[in-house]
This record gives C-alpha cells, structure tokens and sequence, in this order.
C-alpha cells in the first residue's frame, strides 16, 4: 500500500498553517500540557541516566519523541489536544532555534579555517544531493526524499521540522521521517564513538567526524562526551557550521518547491514565494542573536539559560512530533524509509571520513 493511501486510514495532528495560525492561547493549552508532561517524563529519565551512567545514553530529546509515539499508538489524541500538539511541535521548535543562535559564536566558526568551512558546506550540499537520489531510486516521494535528506545532512529533527512547511509536506511524510531519523540517532550516539578503537582516530577526527554526521547538537554532546573534551569542542563547532546550513538549503528548497510533484490533497506550494518564506523568521532570529553573541551585547552569564531554554523547548517539541506519529503507518511505509535513512547516512559517515583524510585532519 502507497504512503498516500495509508495515511487515510490513520489520520495523524496535522501542523499549523503556513500563516502560523494555531487558535487562540486557551485552544492550545491541553495540547501543550501534554506536551509538556511527556517532556518532563523524558528530563527525568534523562537524569536518572546521569546519575546512574554518569551521561545519557539517550538523551531526553530522543526519549520525547519515542514516549510520544508509545502514547500516540496507545491512544489517539482526542481534537481539543491537537491545536497545542501542533503549535508545540511548530512554533515552540522556532523559537528554540532562534535560541540556540546564543550559543554560537560566529568568530569561532571563521577561526576555524577556510578548508574546514568549505568542507563542511560541501559535505552537507553532497550528502544532500546523494540522500535524495537514493530516497527517490527507492520510490520515495520528492518531499520525503526532501525530509530525509535535510535530516540527514544538517540537523535531524529541527531540519525535518523547519523545511517541511516550505515544501508542504505532509504530517505523515514529516512523522515518518523525524521517527526513523530519531531512532538511527539513537544509533549514532551509540555506535559512533566505536570509530575510535576500530578505525584509531584521534580525538580531533572524531570531534569532525561526529559533528557531521550526528543528527542534533545534544546528541553531538552525548556522542562525544565520553571520549575527550576535545572531541566535545571540536564536534559542537563543527555541529553548529551544519546548522548554519539550515538557512540557505531553507531558502533554496522554497524556490524549488513551485516545481515538485504534488500529493494528492497537499496544498500547491506557492509559486512565488515572500520574503517570509525564502528566509523564515526563526533563521533570521538565530543568526541575529548569534551576531549579537559574537559582537559582545548578549552576555556570558545569559547565554546558559537561554541554551538550557532551547533545550527545554524542543525536547517538548519532539514530544509533540513523537504524538504525530501512528506506528502503524509507519509499518507500512517502514521498509524503504528505513533503507533510505540508513543508506543516506552510510553516504554522509563516508563522505565525513573522506573529508578528513583529504584535509589531513590530525
């Protein structure tokens, strides 16, 4: 059965508008409740993980979105829920990216080296490019092939969620991918720091290595914290280079989305798109606090929790992406995406290491 035609027999919370229309505070409040009691279950289990590990395993970022499918699958959601679920996993995930520009320090990414910088665009551009075209070999539909592709190669679930409403993708298109993104996330943060041993990399070519290729920021952290302090540094530069990356593949994927295919029932995408939509809002605000960080004007003692604000936003955000999520959608459609994620991933970990031998990263 098509994507398209299993959707109709499991409807998931669909996203606001493209005018960010999401009802009034009163509207939106159960469903950002339940949000946010999945959020703290999730910081909980999180914290237990930290005491009892020393560091999460699986940070609460993940554990939203998987405890959000569990409740999702268990029990649908009944209307009054939906406007909040929607505006939290919108909205709210805007407002944590327009956030984390506090922590970025645009004089540390130009520290960094011309070649590094080049390398990393390139990665991401490639690792866009191969991740579509074997998204769509496997009979992907465009805007999926789309979705996977920016998760892959920029920032997992924050892409997903951020390119999705500029093409006009569909909530069973986004639910899916941000579901198999989440779980090889998981993957990575486990599995990756295995490269050390195996493969005798220095803690500066893991740094590299996991900055490209883990999905979000918290998990660049949790995927490198056991290794070194080094590795930490080096992968959360080389994470936020990614991120930056968001804004123009946002703006490129909105003059490309006139000319993709569309589904039956999507809304056409706009053939000329505003200002708006060629460099959303919560772009320009993440790099408007970012030049403010770098110039001096937010300070230091700021910075932490406006971070630690971010985090707590978009943790609830996943959580109310993981209640989009039907499992039994993702069944059907389940085999190929899987495939996808996992081969376009295979792409960008072998572009990442060609990356670092070419430059001689040491």
């Amino acid at each position: 059965m098509s994507p398209e035609a299993s959707s109709k027999t499991a409807p998931t919370p669909t996203l606001p508008d493209r005018g960010g229309r999401s009802g009034t505070a009163a509207s939106v409040l159960p469903g950002i409740g339940l949000c946010a009691a999945i959020t703290a279950v999730a910081m909980a289990a999180q914290a237990v993980e930290e005491r009892l590990a020393g560091h999460p395993y699986i940070e609460a970022l993940v554990l939203a979105i998987l405890i959000g499918i569990a409740v999702r699958t268990a029990w649908t959601p009944p209307a009054q829920f939906r406007t909040g679920i929607a505006f939290s996993a919108k909205q709210l995930l805007e407002v944590a990216v327009v956030l984390l520009g506090a922590s970025l320090s645009l004089g540390a990414i130009l520290a960094s080296g011309p070649a590094l910088l080049a390398g990393i665009v390139g990665t991401v551009v490639l690792g866009i490019a191969a991740s579509v075209a074997i998204c769509r070999a496997l009979g992907l539909p465009a805007r999926m092939a789309i979705l996977v592709a920016c998760g892959n190669a920029i920032c997992g679930n924050s892409a997903i969620a951020a390119v999705a409403p500029v093409i006009g993708a569909e909530a069973k298109d986004i639910a899916a991918a941000i579901a198999f993104t989440a779980v090889l996330g998981v993957l990575m943060v486990l599995g990756l720091p295995l490269f050390v041993p195996l493969a005798g990399m220095t803690d500066n070519q893991y740094g590299v290595l996991a900055g490209l290729t883990v999905y979000a920021v918290p998990q660049v952290l949790a995927a490198t914290v056991p290794v070194s302090l080094l590795s930490t540094q080096v992968g959360t530069l080389v994470k936020l280079v990614r991120v930056l990356m968001l804004g123009p593949v946002v703006v490129v994927f909105s003059l490309i989305a006139p000319r993709l295919p569309q589904a039956a029932g999507a809304p056409p995408a706009p053939s000329r798109p505003g200002f708006t939509k060629l460099v959303p809002w919560f772009i320009l605000g993440f790099l408007a606090l970012a030049t403010l960080r770098s110039l001096g004007l937010v300070p230091d003692p700021a910075v932490k929790p406006l971070t630690q604000l971010a985090g707590v936003l978009t943790v609830l955000s996943m959580a109310a992406l993981g209640l989009g999520v039907d499992v039994r959608v993702l069944a059907r459609v389940g085999g190929r995406v899987t495939l996808a994620v996992t081969a376009s991933l295979a792409v960008l970990i072998a572009l990442s290491l060609t990356l670092i031998r070419a430059l001689g990263i040491g």
